[in-house]
């Protein structure tokens, strides 16, 4: 099987290790354990649940407990609608491995995380993609989806969309369905991060909760700050579970139990975990806000949820040479638009911890002086 080189994961490995400033990181800034117990309440007496803990490959589809756990960040599932996976990238390659072969059609909302068109054309599938554009706010044009549509197997979106930080609302979601419904098309939401939005609660809808062909694959990764757990999960109709668990059986078997066992303590306390996030990303936004309105070379769509935003510069240099003169002489890592299909932007994560986010930008600014 032949398949592309993922250009975002390919630029982070060459460069997170030796950047000073890491504003490419899409995670909230990451808890340790210490802050993820005390945020529980659990403080070291999570030792007296380890300790005795017999350490087998435990409950291959995740244990019941964590499983009921994420079922309850939906409106309608239980735990048996959800499969527990190694992170949201082994979740959505499960589903286009369940669903997606030789001459399937699939939709790919675009930009998006790679996954989303590159794995479907390894498998052999005609992708169709749907480009967001700055002027619609980088949401979906509906009636280009609907002509896309015609025929396809499969519809793929990330809300709140990687890399811009767009978020279909609710009612346009449900328009999304009748299409998805009208074309007899599955519908795969990659929702990683739910959870973090500018307003209110911070959750839109899911897509599994609107349609009977939805399926939300999710993590613990960006929203709720834990990605060393490397833990994700599909929630999906029955149909979709057992064809992801057939192939999970040759790559996967089953998560850490100790994974397994941290994501259910964080779950259960999202409250405090997913403030803690809201706190971060949305006192970050503004201030990422500011600077965007006081640079004349930047311009933006402000991101209505997530950690990223897509930022379009007025230079005439290609987003690889403007990323690695950025980092080659302050230290700043940003990802290069290019890895999104995007050249002319670059995509900076904002919900690193806020004098990280500070001194980044400030650094930027003294970068885009000097050209």
């Amino acid at each position: 099987m032949h398949i592309r080189e993922f250009a975002v994961e390919t630029w982070m490995n060459a460069h997170e290790t030796q950047c000073e400033w890491n504003l490419a990181e899409t995670c909230v800034a990451s808890l340790t354990v210490q802050e993820l117990l005390d945020l529980v309440g659990k403080g070291n007496s999570v030792l007296d649940d380890l300790l005795p803990m017999r350490l087998t490959y435990g409950a291959i589809e995740g244990s019941e407990r964590l499983r009921a756990a994420i079922a309850s960040l939906y409106e309608t599932k239980s735990a048996s609608d959800v499969r527990v996976t190694h992170g949201a990238v082994g979740a959505n390659a499960l589903v286009y491995q369940a669903l997606v072969g030789p001459g399937d059609v699939v939709v790919s909302v675009l930009p998006t995380y790679q996954q989303h068109y590159s794995i479907p054309e390894s498998l052999g599938a005609e992708v169709r993609p749907l480009w967001l554009r700055a002027a619609d706010g980088f949401l979906p044009d509906l009636e280009r989806l609907r002509e896309l549509a015609r025929g396809a197997k499969l519809i793929a979106l990330t809300n709140p969309n990687n890399p811009t930080g767009a978020l279909i609302d609710r009612s346009t979601l449900e328009e999304i369905v009748a299409i998805a419904r009208g074309a007899g098309a599955w519908l795969l939401a990659d929702e990683v991060y739910r959870g973090v939005d500018q307003e209110g609660d911070g959750f839109t809808a899911s897509v599994a909760d609107l349609y009977e062909k939805g399926i939300s694959t999710g993590s613990m990764s960006k929203a709720y700050a834990l990605a060393g757990l490397r833990l994700g999960w599909i929630v999906a109709p029955t149909e979709v579970l057992s064809a992801a668990m057939i192939h999970r059986d040759y790559n996967t078997i089953s998560v850490s139990m100790i994974d397994d066992h941290l994501a259910a303590l964080a779950l259960e306390a999202r409250d405090r975990v997913l403030a803690r996030s809201r706190d971060i990303t949305r006192g970050n936004l503004a201030i990422l806000s500011d600077w965007v309105a006081a640079e004349p070379l930047i311009s933006w769509v402000r991101p209505r949820s997530g950690t990223t935003a897509l930022l379009q510069y007025g230079l005439d240099m290609s987003s690889v040479e403007f990323c690695s003169r950025l980092l080659e002489g302050t230290g700043v890592l940003l990802v290069p638009g290019s890895a999104f299909d995007m050249d002319g932007h670059v995509r900076i994560g904002y919900a690193n911890a806020p004098d990280i986010l500070r001194e980044g930008l400030a650094r930027i600014s003294t970068f885009l002086k000097g050209l």
